[in-house]
């Protein structure tokens, strides 16, 4: 007697899943393994993100804009403008190879010292919101020096573990001349009372003391002096120790020092899935403060969802893997620790960021990557993933793939004036 289970259709039915699914597993690595997979995630997710980013502060800055500048989309266009300045500086950067950025590692790390230097200039350095870490050069141009040094601390780490390379097992190497240096930009910054900076700074200094491969024991103990510093300054200040307190407690005064964080949470609680729309968030007016800038993700939750905000995620984890790759596919040295710097700092400033929007974290006020309003950080940023882009065009067999890419509009082009191609025929004909 034949059983159900035994008829042919079944087994067929019942082979075909894992079938597809080997299938599926197959394209995907092959996509995966192919050279220039890392030069187009990187691409597209920063081409997403930007986009996004032009789309929520053009949303979230609009009633600040009108009551401030008389016109809804100033800060837009303000931004639209950095991004219009940053796009060909991160194309410059994408053609440059690591020679290049090792040439120009110690002079940003000095041009960058010289500008944190110039913020306690009397006349020059400007206060916002209580951090002296703006240089104002008059009318509305002016810049946060503490933004370009992450990009040069992360270029200038490189290029000395690079040229450390053979004696990075003894740990005077790994720690000197860099733990003093980089020391050296956190106290500037500190001193601007700009301790969101710090941390992230001093999460790239851990990151790349861990890139490197630093024995456990010195990795565990450089975190706990990290943390020590991090809770002296906070204790010095009593606007950081109300909102530590805050932290633990977001709902004790919502109109006061909690102000900002229960409507962010707010905000984010009333997107539900899928959001109130773009432009319709209740709480850009007037209810949160920097809505287009530290706070745009509580924005995003508002007018996108949870949907939105997921996305968001999906494509900053992308950005993240896109940097891993690179790192762990090079063979040679500045490109392995610059791209692994990279990320530590983009994803060290998105994880403070996210974390204190949704409250996990202390709020510590600091810009979320290519979503929030600021050219300061917008440009060194996008030269970061110009950076990354070039690493990209490095991995084994990229040069190549993108010779084969581009072959066909050259051939086409170079065709076309050949005697004889059927274009120019047909053209002479017409």
């Amino acid at each position: 007697m034949t059983t159900i289970t035994d008829r042919p259709d079944d087994k067929a039915a019942s082979g075909a899943r894992p079938a597809t699914d080997r299938r599926w597993v197959s394209a995907l690595k092959d996509v995966l393994d192919r050279p220039l997979t890392s030069y187009h995630i990187l691409l597209g997710a920063t081409g997403l993100l930007l986009v996004l980013g032009l789309l929520m502060v053009a949303s979230a800055s609009s009633v600040m804009s009108l009551n401030t500048y008389g016109n809804p989309y100033t800060i837009t266009y303000r931004q639209l403008i950095w991004v219009a300045v940053g796009l060909p500086m991160a194309y410059v950067a994408s053609r440059m190879t690591p020679r290049h950025f090792r040439m120009l590692a110690y002079v940003a790390l000095l041009g960058s010292v010289f500008l944190l230097v110039l913020t306690y200039v009397p006349g020059l350095g400007k206060n916002v919101n209580g951090n002296t870490n703006w240089i104002s050069f008059g009318g509305p141009l002016q810049i946060q020096p503490s933004e370009f040094a992450k990009l040069a601390l992360v270029m200038w780490c490189a290029d000395l573990y690079a040229r450390k390379q053979k004696l990075l097992t003894q740990w005077k190497h790994l720690l000197v001349p860099m733990v003093p240096v980089c020391g050296l930009v956190i106290a500037l910054i500190i001193g601007q009372h700009d301790l969101g900076t710090s941390l992230v700074l001093m999460a790239v200094m851990v990151g790349m003391i861990w890139v490197v491969g630093a024995p456990t024991r010195l990795f565990v103990g450089m975190l706990a002096v990290v943390g020590s510093i991090g809770g002296f300054f906070v204790s010095q200040e009593s606007y950081r120790m109300a909102r530590v307190a805050q932290f633990m407690d977001p709902f004790a005064d919502p109109s006061g020092v909690g102000w900002q964080a229960y409507h962010a949470f707010y905000a984010l609680s009333t997107g539900g899935w899928w959001g109130v729309g773009i432009g319709n968030s209740r709480q850009k007016w007037g209810n949160l403060p920097e809505a287009h800038t530290d706070f745009i993700f509580a924005v995003i939750g508002e007018e996108l969802g949870l949907i939105g905000s997921l996305t968001v995620l999906a494509l900053f984890l992308t950005l993240a893997y896109a940097g891993v790759r690179i790192a762990t596919r090079t063979t040679e040295p500045f490109i392995r620790y610059a791209a692994a710097g990279i990320t530590v700092w983009i994803m060290a400033q998105t994880l403070v960021n996210l974390g204190a929007v949704i409250g996990l974290l202390p709020i510590v006020g600091i810009p979320l990557p290519l979503l929030s309003y600021g050219g300061s950080a917008l440009l060194p940023t996008l030269i970061a993933i110009g950076m990354l882009l070039s690493f990209a065009k490095a991995e084994p067999g990229a040069q190549a793939a993108l010779k084969e890419s581009r072959r066909p509009l050259f051939w086409w082009v170079s065709s076309w004036r050949t005697p004889g191609h059927p274009g120019r025929e047909n053209t002479r004909e017409r």
